[in-house]
Formats: structure tokens, sequence, C-alpha cells
């Protein structure tokens, strides 16, 4: 089996001929823009989330249907991409934001965009407050072959778009995938059995007492407590049979009752004193350097974790509880500010979208953020010899096993053949089952919605109390040694004041 790299800063450069636009398209579109001789697309994106370029020859990533590799950075291509096919010069502005809080507050502060890539709630979070620009009809015209995201977008993503949505709008009216995932746990299968592993409980087992570490995020905390608190139902027959059984999990895992707030916060405080830490991105190198046996992680993060410790000859594993999993999306959205009704900033945000979402533009990001594109390809084969490349058995490997991959990657989501990789067998529960989750994980997740202003407030102040330590916590001997310490500060001062004033008096 092939050494898994720790950065995947691989990608493949367009090898076939780039298809011009004929000349009188490029003339509709300069009369349609008042003929600028350059258009400026500012574009703020995660840290860290598009190919840089500047790979090494042996870098190629050699698939049967071509040999990819970059030279240059995404922008840079994109760049030049536009003018060749759209005879007009766009330059792009790259900014980046750590996380969706950083981006919302800086588009509060006065930062203006054009297109912005956040995560499904912070669009939702958008949408409801009109700050976004729909998506154009000519975006999503399959026949116009650069519209690469609409071609070629895994008809499973384009499902949870088009009946996902708030305020009775979809999420496909405004925004265009990028990447996508599940959260679940990484973890050291010599120190952790998959079944310890495969709960939300085991945030709280004391089995494991500082020795797991949990996201510094309360979307992601509030959704392991109430999966965890919840645990007997959503794991019972009866609810699993259930008719509506995928709106039954997404209503009570998004239940934000002032009872379930309450129970949440109760145990995130017990999940406190249990683990090893809230972290941002320090997980991953704790999982590697043994500080921790297992680690809450966004699925992304859970390859390049994996990867790294292949590296160090360590070999971790992926699971995820099987209560449910919170399936996360980031998306391209096109920020009404930034736009401003102009159609050269609009096709040249929608012909980014459609760049990146070019099948081999989709891997080069893949390899080097780690995380999983929401495109298929359509028809070109490329994304799926990508994964097989990635996580398919060598021909002389003989511990294997089948995993189909078709409810992501076949027209109707139906099995096929075509879309089964014969992996290792040990795949199956690492870096494979975390790129592209098995139909059964797909079957138990679900979106966690944006949350009102009035939930947003409970729930923030449920997390300053588990954050910080709440005063409801402290016991009575505690608020004693606390007025005694007080008393004690002041009797030091009315005594230090007391000696000064005796000085003074003492020299005048």
């Amino acid at each position: 089996m092939r050494n898994w790299r720790i950065n995947r800063r691989l990608m493949l450069l367009l090898t076939g001929v780039i298809l011009l636009t004929p000349a009188a398209e490029h003339t509709v579109l300069a009369e349609e823009t008042d003929n600028p001789e350059k258009v400026v697309l500012r574009v703020c994106n995660w840290e860290e989330y598009i190919d840089l370029g500047d790979w090494d020859e042996e870098e190629t990533i050699e698939l049967p249907s071509a040999d990819i590799i970059g030279e240059n950075s995404m922008v840079e291509d994109f760049e030049e991409w536009y003018y060749d096919t759209y005879g007009i010069e766009v330059e792009v502005e790259y900014s980046t934001f750590g996380t969706n809080e950083d981006l919302y507050n800086m588009l509060t502060l006065g930062d203006v965009y054009d297109l912005i890539c956040p995560s499904e709630y912070m669009i939702m979070k958008l949408m409801n407050e009109k700050q976004l620009v729909p998506l154009s009809d000519e975006f999503f015209d399959t026949e116009d072959e650069n519209n690469y995201y609409s071609r070629g977008v895994s008809p499973f993503i384009r499902n949870i778009f088009e009946t996902k949505g708030t305020g009775g709008e979809m999420w496909s009216k405004y925004a265009a995938g990028y990447m996508w995932g599940v959260t679940g746990f990484v973890y050291n299968p010599e120190e952790v059995t998959q079944e310890q592993a495969s709960s939300w409980g085991f945030l709280s087992d004391p089995a494991y007492k500082r020795r797991v570490t949990v996201k510094d995020s309360v979307r992601e905390c509030y959704f392991a407590a109430v999966g965890a608190l919840k645990s007997d139902l959503l794991t019972s027959e009866e609810f699993r049979n259930a008719p509506d059984y995928a709106q039954r999990l997404e209503d009570e895992m998004n239940d934000t009752s002032p009872e379930m707030i309450r129970q949440v916060q109760e145990y995130l405080q017990n999940v406190k004193d249990n683990v090893y830490s809230f972290e941002s991105d320090a997980g991953k190198a704790d999982m590697i350097t043994g500080k921790v046996v297992a680690n809450y992680q966004w699925s992304g993060d859970g390859v390049y974790t994996m990867d790294q410790a292949d590296e160090d000859g360590l070999e971790l594993a992926f699971t995820v509880p099987e209560e449910s999993t919170d399936i996360y999306f980031d998306g391209w959205v096109m920020y009404k500010k930034g736009i401003e009704e102009d159609p050269a900033k609009q096709h040249a945000a929608e012909a980014f979208i459609n760049f990146t979402s070019r099948p081999d533009n989709a891997i080069r990001n893949m390899y080097y953020i780690g995380y999983t594109s929401v495109l298929s390809g359509g028809e070109d084969p490329l994304l799926f010899e990508y994964a097989d490349y990635n996580y398919g058995a060598e021909e002389d490997e003989e511990d294997t096993q089948d995993y189909d991959l078709s409810y992501f990657f076949a027209a109707d989501g139906e099995e096929s053949e075509d879309y089964v990789i014969t992996a290792p067998s040990d795949q199956v529960n690492r870096q494979l089952s975390a790129a592209y989750p098995p139909a059964d994980v797909i079957g138990r997740s679900c979106i966690m919605t944006h949350f009102n202003e009035e939930q947003t407030a409970m729930i923030n102040r449920m997390w300053i109390n588990v954050r910080c330590m709440s005063i409801y916590k402290v016991p009575v001997w505690g608020w004693i040694l606390l007025v005694l310490a007080i008393a004690g500060m002041g009797a030091m001062v009315m005594k230090r004041l007391t000696m000064m004033r005796a000085v003074k008096r003492k020299h005048t």
C-alpha cells in the first residue's frame, strides 16, 4: 500500500485542450459588462483552503485518464483561464479568514468581498439577513461546457442543497458547495476500541480521563452533547425504523429547548472535567505525539491526522458515533455589498466557482487541504479515479474489501459496479471512510441548522458557563473562602492606608 503524504499539496493541471469560447460570446460578455478593461474580484476563503501550486515533478499524480501536475497557484491559473476563455482580464484580490465568526465580524466591520466561502450555518445566517446575491440562471445551464459545477456536482450533494434551506429559500439558490464531510473520532486502536469510540458518550467516559480532546467550538460540542444525552432514543429500533426517521433525527439533533440547553450545559461541564483539552487545531499534533488517544474531529482534519501519523509509523483510525453525525459544508456565495448588481463581477465570481469545480482543479484543492470536494465529476472519471488512486488496494494485496461509493458518484445514487473501490481492509475504518463516509453513516447524518437570535443567545450563555467556571457550580465553602479572601485583602489595604496617614502626620 502506498505511503500517505502529510501535506496534500499535489493537484492536477489541465491536461486536455482548453475549450475557448467563441469570439462572438466574448463580444456579448463585453457588451453586457460595458467592455471592462479589467475586473477586480475580491475573494475571501478559509486559511490554507486552496491549492498554492509550486510542486515538484515527482509529485505527479498518475491517473488512468491523465497525469496531473501543477505549477502555479489556483488563483493565477484562474486569471489566465478567464482571459483565455472570455477575453477579459481579471485580477483576484485573495484574502483569508480563520473561523466563520471571524468572517462575519470582518463583514460587519465593513470589509467588502465579492465571493466568500462560509460554512452551512453561516450561509443560512447570511441568507436570512438578505446579504447574498442569487446565482444566475446561466450558472445552472448544463449545456455550457464551462459550467463545471452544475455539470459535475455530486447528485447526493445536489439533493441536499436543493432540499435544505432557510426562510423558505433553498441553499442552491445562493450557494455552490466547495468541501464537505462529517464529524467523528480519530482514535488510536491500540488504546481504544472502535466500539468505545462509536458513541458521543465517549467524551465523558472516566476510563479515558484526560486522554481525549474535544473541539473548542460551541456548535460541535452542542451537537455531540445532544447525541450523548439522547443516545438511547437515537439508537432504538423504533426510532431508526420510523418512516420519517431523517426528519425526526434532524429535529432531535437541533433541539434548542431551554431544558435541553440546561442538560447540555451540565453534560459539557462534566466533559470539561474529563477531557484533556478543548482545542482548535492542537488535537492533530496531540494524537500523533501520544498525548491523547482520541480526538473529536472534522473528517477532513481526520484524514490529515491519519496521513501524518502514517508518516511517523503510527496507525490511527476514524469512526463515527452510532447516534448520529453532523454533515457539514463549506460553500461559495456572492456577497451583495461586493457584487452591487455589477454583471462583470458576478460573471467573474461564478466563473471562479466553476474553475475551482473543474475535476482537475477539484483534485488539486483536495490534495492540498485534505478535505473532500462536493464534486463527483459528472461524466468525467477523474475524481473517482483519484479516490481509487488514494485508497484502492495494490494489485498483489490479498486482504481487501469492496467499498461502494455509488451514493456519491452514480448519477442516480443507485448501486453500480462502476463506483466500487477494492480497498485494503484496514482502509475501511481509516482515511477512506473519513474522506467518503459509507452509506450507513450517511443514513444517520443530519444538518445542524442555523439558530435564530434567541436560540443563539441562550446557547452562547451556556457555552460561557461551560468554558468559564459557572457561578452556579461554586460550592458554599468556595463562596466562604472568596468572601474571606476579599475581606482579608480589604483589611490589608486599610492597614496600609492607616500606616501611610500616620507617617504623613509625623512629618507635618
